[in-house]
């Protein structure tokens, strides 16, 4: 009965809700002036969205639940639910890391762009440097981050390759960066899929691993590797 109740639920309130929360976050940001306001909004709608489902976030952390100043959180991504499990999930604000395109969908756009959301454009390596260095920018004020390294969802929750671009983040600003492991979120919502499942999704946030130690800089590469191996552990449940 809860698996059919989330079935008819989920279509029709999941936009319903965003178009309510969306203009509020964007009239918020521009009357406070603070992009932190949008977060907030962002927090209370994926709570509204995954309790009316019935999808429970459990959250596990390895190292700290807080930290000394701003990081890179680099997820695995298998659903479009992981978005707001990741709004519950995290214990501080961030911004995403998201593709251009996303940009250009009404409503959707304009909230991403107050909120302080930082659009990559993949089909052009030197507008994507740029972002890289804005979204560095951003970090060295204070701002987390966070990035999906395999691109684009999961078909079937396994990690995929990443692509190395979003660390350039890390070499740039200095900050380390958190792997965090999203299990479930595929069963909850699979990729193409366009009605939601009540369920369990599980969170396990990671050790912070630093890029910058007293004798070398990592390197893109090294970093990427270390948070893969990182994410196949945890997603395995061999944290």
């Amino acid at each position: 009965m809860r698996r059919l109740i989330t079935g008819m639920i989920f279509p029709w309130f999941f936009p319903l809700s965003y178009m309510v929360c969306a203009p509020v976050a964007i009239l918020g940001v521009m009357i406070t002036g603070r992009q932190d306001f949008a977060h907030r909004i962002g927090r209370f709608w994926s709570g509204l969205v995954l309790g009316a489902c019935g999808i429970e976030v459990k959250t596990k952390f390895l190292g700290p639940k807080s930290f000394d100043g701003p990081v890179i959180f680099a997820c695995n991504h298998a659903s479009q639910m992981d978005i707001l499990v990741l709004y519950r999930a995290l214990p501080v604000t961030f911004r995403f890391l998201v593709k251009k395109e996303l940009f250009n969908v009404p409503l959707l756009g304009l909230a991403m762009k107050k909120a302080g959301y930082i659009p990559i454009d993949r089909k052009n390596s030197r507008a994507a440097v740029k972002s890289i260095k804005k979204a560095a920018d951003r970090l060295k004020k204070g701002a987390s981050i966070v990035i999906f390294p395999e691109g684009t969802r999961s078909k079937d929750g396994r990690l995929q390759s990443f692509k190395e671009g979003g660390f350039m983040l890390a070499i740039k600003s200095g900050c380390p960066v958190v792997p965090v492991a999203i299990r479930g979120s595929h069963k909850v919502l699979p990729k193409g899929a366009f009605i939601a499942r009540p369920g369990r999704i599980d969170v396990t946030v990671g050790k912070p691993i630093s890029v910058v130690t007293r004798d070398k800089r990592l390197t893109r590469s090294e970093i990427s590797s270390m948070v893969y191996q990182e994410l196949l552990a945890m997603l395995a449940g061999k944290e």
